[in-house]
């Protein structure tokens, strides 16, 4: 018996999906569909992973796939992508990375050395970010339909505090911290997709997010929210947060500068920095209070070095992100319309 939906389908406004469909597409599948038939709470918190109440502990739970094309690029692959990709999701609901899942959909022809590399790729990034890849799953499917390997990936990380730390619990005047420069792994796969050269080669930021995370949580950093700031960049992640949040966002470009050759490298390209995707960086809402130690804990750990206060929450309007232009003028943010660079990850 095929079950009855609470949304019939002629009613629905989205008829077929188009390869490269960005931000709003996915927004409005998850919102429009996806949360109206799966009505879990943690589902419908719209964050990075799930936290479960077990009888011993709680835990977080996420699960990603990665279809970046190409491959390999500046700075990392799809394997080390995938490893610290999920890792991040984990550290995002404050939680400790502890185990994965890896599953692999490989194209028929696939080259055995490729494997091989992404393999040994994943191997070490398992080491780095301290997590063991403990199941998984293979499936072979015919020659042109896999595009060589699709990765999916599950995690999940054990919760040492009370805190709640999802959108939901940004507070009116926190202060938003940005983890370090964005924008990165955006320009480093589309030169290497597109064979493109820069005066200075720029490598992707992916990296594992746990350490700094955890040491803002040890230093007893009272964290309301966290994001890393992946598809979309950082303006669809702040719009995502405030919508959730049903709290206002501003936020400073000048705070926000990219590095000089990322920027440089948009600016040529034509694109907008604010919303290139980054697999290094994370954005944190704090108390101001704290600011100041928080910074001092970013500061110890490589990946948020460079750390800034990017910008502060208010009550109105609300789920509005503006940002304070280096032009003296006040632009209103949007999540990403449509694709700047698909298959980014």
């Amino acid at each position: 018996m095929i079950p009855t939906c609470p949304i019939p389908l002629d009613r629905y406004p989205i008829v077929t999906l188009a390869h490269g469909d960005g931000g709003r597409l996915t927004h409005q599948l998850v919102q429009g569909m996806f949360q109206r038939v799966f009505t879990d709470r943690e589902l419908l918190r719209a964050h990075d992973g799930a936290v479960l109440e077990t009888p011993w502990s709680r835990i977080a739970f996420t699960t990603d796939s990665f279809v970046v094309r190409p491959l390999f690029f500046p700075g990392g692959d799809i394997g080390r992508l995938a490893i610290h990709g999920t890792v991040n999701d984990l550290a995002m609901c404050g939680a400790r990375p502890r185990h994965l899942s890896v599953g692999f959909i490989l194209e028929e022809g696939l080259a055995m050395e490729t494997l091989w590399r992404i393999v040994c790729s994943m191997g070490e990034a398992a080491e780095e970010a301290g997590v063991a890849i403990v199941t998984g799953d293979t499936k072979v499917v015919e020659r042109g339909k896999g595009d060589g390997v699709y990765v999916n990936t599950t995690g999940i990380g054990s919760l040492e505090h009370e805190l709640e730390i999802h959108p939901a619990t940004v507070q009116r005047d926190d202060v938003v911290l940005l983890s370090g420069d964005p924008g990165r792994h955006g320009i480093a796969v589309l030169a290497a997709r597109e064979g493109l050269a820069f005066e200075n080669e720029i490598e992707s930021d992916v990296a594992p997010l746990a350490a700094p995370v955890l040491g803002l949580l040890d230093a007893g950093i009272d964290v309301h929210c966290l994001r890393d700031v992946t598809r979309g960049g950082v303006a669809t992640a702040l719009v995502e947060i405030a919508e959730t949040a049903k709290l206002a966002i501003a936020i400073s470009e000048v705070a926000i500068s990219s590095d000089p050759a990322v920027a440089g490298a948009a600016e040529v390209l034509g694109l907008d920095p604010l919303y290139l995707a980054s697999e290094g960086r994370f954005l944190a809402f704090i108390p101001a209070a704290q600011v100041g130690d928080a910074l001092a804990v970013l500061a110890r750990h490589d990946v948020s070095r460079g750390a800034r206060t990017i910008g502060r929450v208010a009550a109105t309007p609300a789920g509005e992100v503006s940002l304070d232009t280096t032009l003296g003028t006040t632009r209103v943010l949007d999540r990403l319309a449509g694709a700047t660079l698909p298959r980014i990850c």
